[in-house]
């Protein structure tokens, strides 16, 4: 940290029942030459990373669908959230996070995968920077029904549909996951599938 419009960081602890959260004050020097105090709330979860699974044998993707309390506190009707595969990196790095979180999660046992962007998910509340990934599946790489780990109380419902269905529902506001909408536009403008 060498920004020099920075000081006075001052950290006290708000939360740790789950992730942290706390309250920051700090000094920020203005344009205007004069220094302000400021204060946020700062949730620190960790980083993540996402994947969009995509076979262009069978012009589909594999995204998953499961309960997010958040949306569901936020005008999301029912709660489900349908979106890419994605997880915490757990000290991981992003790449065998990845590759980790996506069997679990769909079922799907990849080699290899590709990292097309990184970015920080809400960076005015949060730390966590997301790593996006792409990845190509084919049938044989299923070695289980995925839907996640039980002890982490995931139920993960794995949708494979058409690319095409996919941008539909992206287009008409049923994807609403801004990690899956990233990825679903990085494959419509690299023409990953027809």
């Amino acid at each position: 940290m060498n920004n020099k419009q920075v000081k006075n960081i001052k950290h006290t602890l708000l939360s740790d029942n789950y992730y942290i959260l706390n309250k920051v004050t700090f000094d920020f020097l203005m344009k205007n030459g004069e220094w302000s105090n400021h204060m946020r709330e700062v949730y620190d979860r960790g980083d993540g990373a996402g994947i969009l699974l995509y076979n262009t044998k069978k012009q589909t993707v594999i995204l998953t669908k499961q309960f997010r309390m958040p949306t569901y506190l936020n005008d999301n009707n029912d709660g489900m959230l349908v979106e890419v595969a994605a997880g915490m990196l757990d000290k991981d790095n992003p790449e065998a996070c990845i590759i980790r979180e996506t069997e679990e999660e769909t079922g799907y046992r990849l080699k290899s995968v590709k990292k097309v962007y990184e970015g920080y998910s809400s960076p005015g509340v949060m730390t966590e920077k997301m790593h996006f990934f792409i990845g190509e599946y084919t049938d044989d790489m299923k070695v289980s029904d995925g839907g996640g780990l039980d002890t982490e109380g995931e139920d993960i419902e794995v949708l494979e549909i058409p690319f095409q269905n996919a941008v539909n529902m992206l287009h008409n506001g049923d994807i609403v996951d801004v990690r899956t909408i990233v990825l679903l536009q990085y494959a419509l403008i690299h023409k990953l599938l027809d």
